[in-house]
């Protein structure tokens, strides 16, 4: 069995599309990459193989989620290995290219990589002279590179072109070198869909297109081209992660709130966030409540569309996981959780509490009225509903008066177009509905084709 296949263990997060990874040094130490502050697979992987955790290296800093390295500091008394140019407020060693960090029998070797932050690093793994694989965070990932506009659409060409030359770089590795990414498919650092999340280099010289770009102008066009929109909390994390988050000191958990409670901090203004099925949250909510089914992508959207600011009370079901829940949003950042609705929907229908409902429709249902898309640019360009308005649901908070009245709202499966709609209906719109399921099963309810955007 080879090293990657028993001692390198990824552990996926795929609601963000982003692998950590942890490393068995074969002394009962561990070297962890790229870990979020969310440990939990982490430390259930590391307790199972009796590991403490030595070593805990960022890539960069994270825009996505908020590194675990402090708290593996804090709990392990791990090392923190990251980039001297990105200046992190907090004890670490600062590497710059070429250092190497003993691990005990292997060898880390830092490599100036930017172009998805200008302070981005890959961290070569040797035994003795023998590479045997790379972390290489954000910059090659399986057949792309990660984004360069997260500094600013200014600095987009610029770092394209540093990611350019990084990508060089990492391409004079052997071909058997292993290339272990941070970023897969789902993340919104611009990887593109596909079920590999490892893969080697001499596969990416022969299947990554930016790597077969004719040259560095070519390269930053396709690059720069492939951008799409991302989370409005990537603005901020990145500085939060420069400045180190809180260390957890102990489990979290989240406060069971009566309906007098709820309504005075709705009344203070408090967010309210309905994490429960989208067929529950169309029979009846709280008015005012936003949509945020709890599934694996609940980080991302919480994330894009509520401040971090103003607490946050949550209305769940019986049955809903209430850990996950908050570790979710801690991971991205979110700290002012004020609780749960204790009871949940009945506990606040009987209290005389009022509510709202959104009519959930099949594709056979919608014909006559007018509908919006709120995908991704790229997912509405594949084929969309004949006639769909498009307005991304990351778009949609700042444009409500966009969007057409009594539409009927639709998405890939229907939990983000619920969102959209609550957001909708909070914001004034009427007569709304939701569809229940996305575009192809109206191509097959009414035998028309989507539409294509050129």
């Amino acid at each position: 069995m080879g090293f990657a296949d028993d001692r390198l263990i990824p552990l996926v997060d795929e609601g963000l599309g982003n692998s950590a990874y942890l490393v068995d040094l074969g002394d009962g130490r561990a070297l962890a990459v790229d870990a979020s502050r969310d440990l939990r697979a982490l430390r259930a992987t590391a307790d199972q193989r009796g590991l403490s955790v030595a070593f805990a290296a960022d890539t960069h800093l994270h825009a996505d989620f908020l590194t675990g390295a402090l708290q593996l500091a804090a709990d392990d008394g791990a090392t923190v290995l990251a980039s001297a140019t990105g200046r992190r407020a907090f004890p670490h060693t600062a590497l710059i290219d070429g250092d190497e960090t003993d691990l005990g029998g292997l060898t880390l070797r830092a490599l100036a990589t930017p172009g998805h932050t200008d302070e981005h690093l890959s961290f070569l793994l040797l035994d003795g002279a023998r590479e045997l694989g790379v972390f290489t965070g954000g910059s090659l990932i399986v057949g792309s590179a990660a984004r360069t506009d997260l500094l600013g659409i200014d600095h987009a060409e610029e770092l394209a072109r540093a990611q350019y030359h990084s990508l060089k770089r990492l391409a004079e590795l052997p071909d058997l070198t292993a290339v272990w990414p941070t970023h897969g498919a789902g993340s919104f650092c611009s990887a593109p869909p596909g079920a590999e999340r490892t893969t080697t280099i001499g596969a990416q010289k022969q299947a990554n297109p930016l790597l077969a770009a004719p040259d560095e102008d070519a390269f930053v066009t396709q690059l720069l081209g492939s951008l799409g929109s991302y989370p409005a909390y990537f603005d901020r994390l990145g500085e939060a992660n420069r400045r180190g988050p809180a260390v957890i000191s102990h489990a979290p958990t989240l406060a069971a709130l009566s309906v007098a409670e709820v309504r005075t901090l709705l009344g203070q203004g408090a967010q309210l966030v309905d994490v429960r099925p989208v067929v529950d949250f169309a029979g009846g909510h709280i008015p005012g409540a936003v949509s945020i089914p709890l599934r694996d992508q609940f980080a991302t959207w919480l994330g894009w569309l509520l401040p971090n600011d103003s607490p946050i009370v949550f209305l769940a079901g019986p049955e809903q996981d209430l850990y996950e829940l908050t570790w979710q949003a801690l991971k991205i950042g979110y700290e002012r959780l004020a609780g749960h609705l204790d009871g949940g929907m009945a506990a606040w229908t009987a209290d005389g509490g009022p509510q709202q409902t959104i009519e959930l429709l099949t594709a056979d249902r919608i014909a006559g009225r007018l509908v919006l898309d709120v995908r991704q640019t790229a997912e509405h360009i594949g084929g969309h509903i004949a006639g769909a308005v498009h307005i991304e649901l990351g778009d949609l908070p700042v444009r409500t008066e966009d969007a057409p009245h009594s539409a009927v709202v639709a998405c890939g499966h229907g939990e983000r177009a619920m969102t959209a709609a609550s957001l909708l209906q909070r914001a004034g719109h009427q007569d709304l509905a939701v569809l229940d399921g996305g575009p192809g099963d109206w191509s097959k309810a009414t035998g028309s084709p989507l539409e294509k955007t050129a």
